[in-house]
């Protein structure tokens, strides 16, 4: 079995190759960047040097895979629209990575008691609604000729078993603490993300690509759950430093992250629960982010 993994140096996309690897599949991994290709040989995968907007390059390179992850960026629809067209009834199993930011709100730090299943319809922030479009997108080539399944991981922490060793939200809090002095949380620090490790996310992309999901699937990527309060009184203490934890107001956080990260990765609430994903037999075995906050404090890979 032959599987190509879109944005396979990245954190997700790195993990998921590793894992197909060891797997017994072959796998290529396509990159933008010819210099993070080359190190993708360190782990037994092939390199295919590619811009994510050459679309022909792009298909061509999957073209006799059995299995096509997309991993790179969950908002390029016009590369996952361009690669579902080209394998269209081909049976292909075709996985793509969108994120629980879909059903984010715009809480600022405080706290929402809102839940959200797999199997649940639900009406995403408007600045979100092209992400969910793409989602659907995917899911409608079930009926199409093709084999495929959108994966939603939330929070994810873990040491990454491929050339990208951490993931973006812990470490951009991290970041900022590190350069500051101060560890800082968006308002209050009350909201809430659900959570999940990558050994365990990989687990899921796994599934998806023995077809363990049924076509069309829809899967949350979650094991626990954290408020921010905590994950940054344990970056204080995992970085030692002396000066409280601070609220920040959001329009500064902006500053230093971004509107849409700080709206939507760090001010907001993301509570899922991964239903559909444990009826098709996936044993999420870690809820330790605290601990692993502190281990990433001490990484040198942020």
């Amino acid at each position: 079995m032959k599987a190509f993994v879109i944005g396979a140096t990245g954190y997700i996309g790195g993990a998921i190759a590793v894992r197909l690897k060891k797997e017994g599949f072959e796998v290529v991994g396509m990159t933008s960047s010819k210099e993070r290709g080359e190190k993708l040989r360190d782990f037994g995968i092939e390199p295919y040097i590619c811009e994510m907007s050459d679309i022909a390059r792009l298909t061509d390179g999957a073209r006799n895979a059995d299995i096509v992850v997309s991993a790179a960026d969950s908002d390029a629809r016009e590369t996952v629209e361009g690669v579902l067209k080209s394998f269209e009834g081909t049976d292909k199993v075709f996985i793509h990575t969108s994120g629980s930011s879909i059903i984010a709100d715009t809480a600022c730090g405080d706290l929402s008691d809102k839940f959200y299943d797999d199997y649940q319809k639900f009406e995403p922030v408007p600045d979100k609604v092209a992400r969910v479009e793409i989602d659907e997108l995917v899911k409608s080539y079930a009926s199409k000729g093709l084999h495929t399944a959108v994966i939603c991981p939330c929070m994810i922490y873990g040491e990454g078993a491929g050339p990208k060793k951490e993931s973006q939200q812990i470490p951009n809090l991290i970041k900022q603490a590190k350069k500051s002095g101060i560890a800082r949380h968006i308002g209050k620090g009350m909201n809430v993300w659900s959570t999940v490790h990558i050994d365990d996310l990989v687990e899921l992309y796994t599934l998806a690509a023995l077809r363990k999901a049924p076509a069309g699937a829809f899967l949350f990527a979650e094991n626990g759950e954290v408020n921010f309060q905590t994950l940054v009184e344990t970056i204080k203490e995992g970085l030692k430093l002396s000066t409280p934890v601070e609220d920040w107001a959001f329009d500064e956080a902006v500053k230093e992250w971004g509107h849409g990260s700080a709206m939507y990765g760090l001010g907001s609430n993301s509570r899922v629960r991964g239903l559909h994903s444990r009826k098709i037999g996936w044993k999420p075995h870690h809820n330790d982010v605290v601990t692993d906050t502190l281990r990433a404090c001490k990484s040198e890979n942020l």
